[in-house]
């Protein structure tokens, strides 16, 4: 094996290495999040809700990172949102109050948002669109493995160290700014294809990208808010095997992200998010009608692989850019993408009170309409031909 700095510098291994960073981070936190609010932060109902409410809020302002690039490079400022991910995390700790908690989140959601933001957008510029599927799935596979590493650290560190909470925080946080110091000091500055537009886009032509957009990320929030719940509720899944879940979702995603990327890559874009929105509408479907604790399991495993190929709608929209438009469309997409986050779980939760399979026929709803929108995908994308329906004329790429 070659030592570290033996390996290429290359743009992919540096946006592979962000990711590994940010799932370390992200991952503990994640893990530990729902303990160590109970038990230190003496956290209610009330205050876990307010601060996911609070986690969301970075993620509708995402499109704010274009203002940031007045001033910053994209690299750099990826590697700084990165960074702030992991103080964040690190810091968790050593603040267990409910306003400790509430600032800390804060912080490491700003960071994270920021993050995917910026990630995305960089993938989509520096990678040639005839690889970007498959070195998406390698990105999920190298996170699915970070993630696996992570949980089994956790598991040891707890069961057999009996380590406390705020030295595993500080311990995946302080790894993270390793990594990303790393990165700053071991990788050159790579150049930008295309010169970005340092302000806020939105793009008739781009409709059909921002539609599908919002449907994923409202598609999103009923399985994050509501399939876990429904393990736990309806089929009384007990910690123990919601993390077995956890850890056959990541291992399959390790096993076969790659593999998916490959075929999204083989089918084009309109042939996978078909499929992928058509196999939603039968997950979500069978949880409506789910009457086994089995039958659950393997929806949520399969709902998983379905969210892998999502990434044929970033390719969908590197093919169909301006490339000094990718920059300033991953921050308004992200923001789009977060709208449903603000209004789904509290309304959802109310649906759920009086009828839990009506959340999840909606979401089948939700697939449908996204069905219907990738059925205007042409079969080869391009700037000037994003739609069957309700093209319209490119513009020069100068224009606002």
């Amino acid at each position: 094996m070659m030592p570290p700095d033996a390996m290429p510098k290359t743009p992919e291994r540096f946006l592979t290495l962000m990711a590994v960073a940010a799932t370390i981070a992200f991952a503990t936190w994640q893990t530990l999040l729902n303990n160590f609010a109970i038990e230190h932060a003496a956290f209610t109902g009330a205050e876990i809700g307010i601060l996911q409410s609070l986690r969301e809020v970075p993620g509708f302002l995402a499109f704010t990172a274009v203002f940031l690039l007045l001033i910053l490079l994209e690299q750099t400022l990826a590697l700084l949102a990165l960074a702030t991910l992991a103080v964040g995390v690190a810091i968790t700790g050593m603040l267990p109050t409910t306003y400790g908690l509430y600032a800390t989140t804060v912080l490491m959601s700003i960071g994270f948002h920021y993050y995917e933001t910026l990630q995305s957008s960089l993938t989509l510029q520096w990678l040639p669109k005839q690889h970007t599927a498959v070195f998406m799935g390698r990105v999920i596979a190298a996170k699915a493995a970070a993630s696996l590493s992570t949980f089994a650290t956790i598991w040891l560190l707890f069961e057999l160290f009996e380590v406390a909470y705020h030295w595993i925080y500080l311990l995946a946080g302080s790894i993270s700014c390793t990594l990303v110091f790393y990165l700053w000091r071991a990788f050159p500055r790579f150049t930008q294809p295309a010169v970005q537009h340092r302000k806020l886009l939105l793009r008739r032509r781009y409709w059909l990208y921002y539609a599908l957009t919002f449907m994923s990320g409202a598609r999103r929030q009923i399985f994050i808010v509501f399939a876990g719940f429904l393990m736990v509720e309806k089929f009384h899944y007990s910690v123990a095997a919601i993390s077995l879940l956890f850890l056959a979702n990541q291992a399959l995603n390790l096993l076969l992200a790659p593999r998916l990327g490959r075929l999204v890559q083989r089918l084009g874009e309109r042939r996978a998010l078909m499929l992928e929105y058509s196999g939603l509408i039968a997950v979500f479907s069978g949880y409506a009608l789910a009457n086994s604790a089995e039958t659950a399991a393997v929806l949520y495993v399969i709902d998983n692989l379905f969210f892998v190929m999502a990434i044929a709608m970033k390719t969908y929209f590197q093919k169909i850019a301006d490339p000094q438009d990718i920059a300033a469309t991953a921050g308004v997409s992200f923001t789009i993408n977060h709208i449903a986050a603000v209004v789904i779980p509290v309304l959802f939760g109310l649906i759920w009170l009086q009828s839990p399979a009506t959340v999840f026929l909606c979401g089948a709803f939700m697939a449908a309409i996204s069905l219907l929108l990738s059925f205007n995908i042409p079969l080869r994308p391009a700037p000037g031909n994003e739609a069957l329906v309700g093209r319209f004329e490119a513009p020069p790429a100068s224009s606002t």
